[in-house]
């Protein structure tokens, strides 16, 4: 079994368990008591700074991790969004750590990101009813009509949705997804060039399938990206946002790295006039 096969099969099992301790009825009550999130805001060139404990491919990067402290020293260098690891088995994350990143950013105009190996639209009602203002959601691990249905539930939540893509047939399914895509749901999408499935890493992704990405739609570089050069290549290839993460973990000031990598990426953004 693929590791991404893996992740569906716990995160199904984590919503069945959910399920079963709490009705539907209650999660949406939970979800219309939250005020409205921020709305995420872009500037040219964006980052989306993210938290996570551990990491399958990496290791340990931060199990005592201060998810308030972090999450504020993300937005205060100018994250447009934080990302927070929800997954518990691989990436050490919890609901917890989601509700304590929007909790210390309530009343800030940072969004806060779910993060994790979403396979059902009650995921996104948990996500929104611990205050997160957007979900990542993984093209290949999702067939057309549990994506829309994933979707809606972002739509009528308010939540912006990042859609996950591994390859040209990932990026050809996302293309239907943007239709309903509105200026407080609106729909990004990323290029991973870490593969999933495998763990491995393809450095020359992000370049062969940026020909390829949506026109009009903001894009994603994911993962690979840990300098202020990285960024400015991103930035050079059409990205409009990078998605951070094991390199601010490690970094000794996480708020330093996202400020020089915003500033180059937007440098180079700026160069080519966008």
């Amino acid at each position: 079994m693929s590791f991404l096969a893996q992740m569906a099969q716990g995160s199904a099992e984590r919503v069945r368990v959910a399920r079963a301790a709490s009705g539907e009825a209650a999660l949406l009550a939970a979800c219309r008591a939250r005020p409205a999130p921020p709305r995420l805001v872009l500037a040219g060139f964006d980052l989306i700074a993210e938290i996570k404990r551990h990491s399958p491919a990496e290791g340990a990067l931060g199990p005592a991790t201060d998810v308030v402290a972090r999450a504020r020293a993300y937005a205060d260098a100018g994250a447009a969004a934080v990302s927070v690891l929800t997954e518990p088995e691989r990436f050490g994350g919890s609901l917890d750590d989601l509700s304590a990143a929007t909790r210390a950013l309530e009343g800030s105009a940072v969004p806060v990101m779910r993060k994790d190996f979403l396979v059902d639209p009650w995921q996104v009602l948990e996500a929104r009813a611990a205050g997160a203002g957007g979900v990542l959601l993984i093209i290949a691990m999702l067939n057309d009509v549990v994506l829309a249905e994933m979707l809606a539930a972002a739509r009528e939540h308010g939540l912006f949705v990042l859609l996950e893509a591994f390859d040209e047939a990932d990026l050809e399914r996302a293309g239907p997804c943007l239709a309903g895509a509105t200026a407080t749901a609106p729909v990004l999408v990323g290029v991973n060039s870490r593969d999933l499935r495998t763990l491995a890493v393809d450095p020359a992704r992000l370049a062969r399938l940026a020909p390829r990405l949506p026109p009009g739609v903001p894009a994603v570089a994911e993962s690979g990206l840990h300098t202020a050069a990285d960024a400015a290549e991103a930035a050079a290839l059409g990205y409009r946002l990078a998605l951070v993460g094991t390199a601010l973990m490690r970094a000794q000031d996480p708020g330093a790295l996202v400020g020089v990598m915003l500033a180059a990426g937007r440098d180079q953004a700026r160069e080519q006039g966008r």
